[in-house]
């Protein structure tokens, strides 16, 4: 299963976690204020808003609406921490370094307690917040720490009596507008290159998963951030995340969510202060299988390609095409294991299968899989709602899917897999490249020519081989096309966060 194709390092950070006991069904919310500069306060307004738990569709709790006031202040309080010969510009770089580390440190400390938040916040099985997005949100936070002190400039050997170097200098006061999706992971994707290129942080998590990222805030004060480093904010996008968008003191804003609102946050930056962005956006990515495919290993690719995190990915591999040799035996084994899907309490150490995040984001699914039927693909399982309680999706399988069906145009962001066979090489990266995103693909093949050639083909940011979703922190993530720009992860990372200073200076004589 999954912790097969999961890097050793996750799976081992579970084993060595000084766990602290607790149930996890009577998980405590500890924290439902604003963090900024350093301290736990309540919105301006005083206003606050549920946040439901999606597996029941039971109240959480309450907590604090950020809007505009609330953005200016934090953004002052980063502003203010960034100061020059201010305390965290004057750090040295391998102590920003070790204060990552120690919020590592506390996060894997209090892993059981944060996995359970997560779930409880979002919905996803325990085993999965616990191994896969808090033990890789550590594991992130960790490989940005190294980088701390190794960000540097180079000097160039001009012409002329001149002595020239460049330095990296981080781009100031950066917001970070995180999805629902993976609340804590995506967090980490942002704040650790953010901090390990020194700059100062203002982060809105989304409305209905805010609960982890607050609870980092605390972890932050524990381990010694100087305050106003990071500010964590819970509000709403077209309030607090629109008030980022278009602020006049924010340097950079690094978003994570649908292309639709991508394209809203590059219009604000063009109207406010021509801030940097960058944006990992939505996608419809192609999974391709030849007929010479290892069958065993495509189909559980193609499964965890899809349904992993109940197809609630931006990367998921939705729009399956297999090559017409192997396509009948290729989707009634994967009809089977479609059913196979264990879906319940995901608290329960037997489910595999947890709810989608809200009734609005099932019914957006419901309504997509009525557009399948109706324009005459066939549904091979699933289609419904399951259950009365929670926002549960039976996982769904469709077959004979034409690339003009509104299942193979839109991204669903849900457990909806569309099946297509292809005959050619040709024909399949005609198919495959033909639409608006680029966010991901994969290819199976045992051909190692085909895997080159179709892997060159595609037009996305990030392409698999003979695997799927298996994503590293040292390697780049980002797309092409309407999938957005920039790269979260590994040292490509860096560049977002930080500016190039060229800095020229005259000289008596120069010696080589």
């Amino acid at each position: 299963p999954l912790s097969k194709l999961l890097p050793r390092s996750f799976v081992r950070l579970q084993s060595t976690a000084a766990a602290v006991a607790f149930n996890h069904q009577n998980t405590p919310v500890k924290q439902t204020q604003l963090f900024i500069n350093n301290e736990f306060v309540e919105a301006q307004s005083g206003k606050r808003f549920e946040v439901v738990n999606p597996s029941t569709g039971d109240i959480i709790c309450d907590v604090a609406e950020a809007d505009k006031a609330d953005v200016d202040i934090a953004v002052a309080a980063a502003r203010s921490a960034f100061q020059y010969g201010s305390k965290w510009r004057t750090m040295d770089a391998s102590q920003r370094g070790r204060l990552m580390y120690r919020l590592a440190d506390a996060m894997e400390r209090d892993i059981e307690y944060i996995a359970a938040l997560e779930t409880l916040d979002n919905g996803k099985p325990l085993s999965d917040s616990r191994n896969i997005d808090v033990a890789m949100s550590i594991n992130c936070l960790r490989y940005f720490a190294g980088w701390a002190d190794k960000i540097h400039g180079k000097t160039i050997p001009a012409d002329g009596n001149t002595f020239v170097h460049t330095r990296h200098e981080p781009v100031g006061v950066v917001g970070g507008i995180i999805p629902w999706n993976f609340p804590l992971l995506m967090f980490a994707w942002k704040i650790a290159p953010i901090l390990a290129c020194g700059n100062t942080a203002v982060m809105k998590c989304a409305e209905q998963t805010p609960l982890t990222a607050l609870y980092i805030g605390k972890l932050a004060q524990e381990v010694g951030f100087p305050a106003g480093v990071l500010n964590i904010l819970s509000g709403f996008g077209p309030t607090a995340g629109g008030a980022m968008a278009s602020h006049m003191d924010i340097d950079k804003v690094g978003f994570t969510g649908s292309t639709e609102v991508g394209k809203l946050i590059q219009s604000a930056s063009g109207q406010s202060n021509l801030k940097r962005v960058t944006l990992e956006l939505g996608g419809k990515s192609p999974n391709i299988v030849f007929d010479d495919a290892d069958m065993k290993q495509a189909l559980m690719g193609a499964h965890m390609g899809l349904f992993f995190n109940v197809g609630q990915c931006c990367c998921a591999g939705s729009r399956i095409f297999v090559q017409e040799g192997i396509y009948e035996k290729f989707v009634g084994e994967m009809v089977k294991m479609a059913q196979a899907r264990v879906l319940g309490d995901p608290f329960d150490p037997q489910t595999t299968h947890g709810a989608q995040i809200d009734g609005e984001q099932l019914n957006k699914i419901l309504g997509l899989v009525k557009s399948g039927v109706e324009q005459g693909a066939s549904l091979q399982c699933g289609g419904s709602q399951h259950g009365d309680k929670g926002f549960y999706m039976q996982p769904t399988v469709f077959a004979d899917v034409k690339d003009d069906m509104k299942i193979s145009t839109d991204e669903i962001f849900g457990p909806v897999m569309q099946i297509s066979s292809f005959k050619t090489v040709e024909e399949v990266v005609e198919r495959a490249n033909n639409t608006n995103y680029g966010l991901a693909a994969g290819v199976f093949t045992k051909n190692v020519d085909t895997m080159y050639r179709v892997s060159s083909a595609l037009r996305a940011g990030h392409v698999w081989g003979n695997t799927y979703n298996v994503l590293v922190t040292q390697s780049p993530f980002g797309g092409f096309k309407e999938s957005g720009f920039g790269r979260d992860l590994g040292e490509y990372a860096l560049s977002s966060y930080t500016e190039v200073k060229c800095v020229t200076m005259a000289v008596p004589q120069k010696n080589s």
